[in-house]
């Protein structure tokens, strides 16, 4: 798993493990689940500091990354999680992410994207596609980068609203505070 930001350049992808039963071969695609969440402190307003993080999970093991950015907001800290989590895969995956962002989860769930292709990157109000470098980072990655990805909405903060949490609302809490750390570590670095 590798993968850094602006990077431009994809690593090799290895081969996907085979399996041969008589004919026909059939690819077998490791399962990961990508837990991504953007935190920004001070978003909307100039200089805001912004992290992000993912946690990869496979069954052999987990990996947590995290990064951060300057004068950033909350939606564009959430994307870039969901791009870092994707190109830290090293081998083709049948990948779910989870994300709290229903920025990020309506955009595949209900095919946004699509509507900005077709409009020449516009919305449906005719008005530039926010982020539009970071979609077509994560769509490029989504769709033509060698994995079966699928995005799933996640409770965000369900510990603070006092629920017991499932296993998925527990990695979705460890991806914020990850987050919620980098940024504040971006917000020393202008303090």
């Amino acid at each position: 798993m590798g993968g850094r930001p602006g990077a431009g350049a994809a690593s090799p992808r290895r081969k996907p493990h085979t399996v041969s039963a008589g004919a026909p071969t059939v690819h077998r695609m490791h399962a990961v689940r990508i837990y991504s969440d953007g935190a920004c402190s001070g978003n909307g307003r100039g200089n805001a500091a912004g992290g992000w993080a993912a946690i990869l999970v496979h069954p052999a093991k987990t990996r947590e990354l995290s990064g951060r950015e300057p004068d950033t907001t909350n939606q564009r800290m959430e994307l870039r999680a969901a791009i870092e989590g994707l190109e830290a895969l090293t081998a083709p995956c049948s990948v779910t992410v989870y994300s709290d962002s229903a920025y990020v989860v309506n955009c595949f769930r209900n095919r946004w994207h699509d509507g900005w292709r077709r409009n020449g990157w516009r919305t449906s109000a005719k008005q530039p596609v926010a982020n539009r470098e970071l979609w077509e980072r994560l769509l490029e990655l989504a769709e033509g980068g060698g994995h079966d990805v699928e995005f799933r909405k996640v409770a965000g903060h369900a510990d603070a609203r006092g629920r017991a949490s499932d296993e998925h609302e527990r990695f979705n809490q460890r991806a914020d505070e990850l987050a919620r750390a980098a940024a504040a570590r971006q917000a020393a670095t202008v303090a």
